[in-house]
């Protein structure tokens, strides 16, 4: 923080603040959106309300939601990433930056008769492979996008569940008096429209309470999915470090283990927490909030 309040000023702290509320409009409201309308589909009784299947609605919410943002995420974490290279660099010059970025062809020497013949197999393949899979372009959008997915599914799934999971221990009858506000008008019901008709929506927890519960799902959910995040965060910034190839998922994998071990995978888990608690704590009380006024 210190470095790049230096070089660039408080402003050099937001970089790629612009990009993140272009992807956290569509990505948020994507999410809650296909989290009520799976779990509908999930879980259509009281009885079929278990664990694997809110895992299951809130993985799904979470995928569906990334596929769509996925390329403004990519964005911003350059926007971030480039603060020390070019303090000048904004939106639009990341993006054609990142769209004409091209791997370094690797380093492999002509196919011959005296290779063994595995090897002038593999070396054709390569050639091959070069020949039809683009080097620039559009997919540069997409580095990381696999380690992303299956990040998502641990992080979605466990942040949905623990919210539910600790919403629901809050509004037990022993400690409801303490965690739950007063319905505001008594007399007429919200309906929620997921239950069976006829049903009336649970009261809304108190401000300390609904905060607690999208904390603790923040802390779960980052603390499950961080190993990916790590994977991820290394190919997103393929294109500007090292030289320049394009990385797989194993690849950067041992790259971590055989410079940190297991440890390595953990690297700035403690800023993840500062971040991801009170930001998913503060949606979890946005969206409440906001399906409560909207009478939904």
């Amino acid at each position: 923080m210190r470095d790049i309040h230096r070089s660039n000023g408080l402003r050099g702290l937001f970089r790629g603040h612009s990009a993140t509320l272009l992807r956290i409009l569509p990505y948020a409201g994507i999410k809650f959106l296909a989290y009520e309308q799976v779990r509908a589909v999930v879980i259509r009784r009281p009885d079929q309300e278990t664990v694997a299947r809110r895992f299951a609605s809130g993985a799904l919410a979470g995928t569906l939601s990334v596929f769509f943002t996925y390329p403004l995420e990519v964005v911003r974490v350059r926007l971030a990433f480039d603060t020390k290279r070019d303090s000048r660099a904004g939106l639009v010059k990341i993006c054609k930056q990142i769209y004409n970025e091209r791997p370094r062809p690797p380093a492999s020497g002509a196919v011959t008769a005296s290779k063994p013949l595995a090897a002038r197999v593999a070396a054709a393949t390569t050639s091959a492979l070069q020949d039809v899979v683009p080097r620039a372009g559009l997919g540069n959008f997409y580095r990381g996008f696999t380690p992303t997915l299956w990040g998502m599914l641990p992080y979605a799934g466990c942040s949905f569940l623990t919210h539910d999971a600790v919403r629901d221990l809050l509004r037990r009858p022993f400690l409801a008096p303490h965690t739950t506000l007063p319905p505001r008008d008594p007399s007429i019901p919200t309906i929620s429209p997921n239950p069976p008709t006829g049903s009336v929506q649970p009261p809304q927890l108190t401000t300390w309470a609904q905060l607690l519960a999208g904390g603790t799902a923040g802390f779960v959910s980052q603390t499950a999915s961080y190993p990916l995040e790590v994977i991820r965060r290394r190919m997103q910034v393929g294109g500007v470090v090292g030289d320049g190839r394009r990385l797989g998922m194993a690849e950067v994998a041992r790259t971590i283990w055989g410079e940190r071990g297991w440890r390595g995978f953990f690297v700035g888990l403690g800023i993840g927490y500062v971040k991801v608690v009170p930001m998913v704590a503060t949606s979890f009380w946005v969206y409440e909030r906001g399906k409560s006024y909207l009478g939904i």
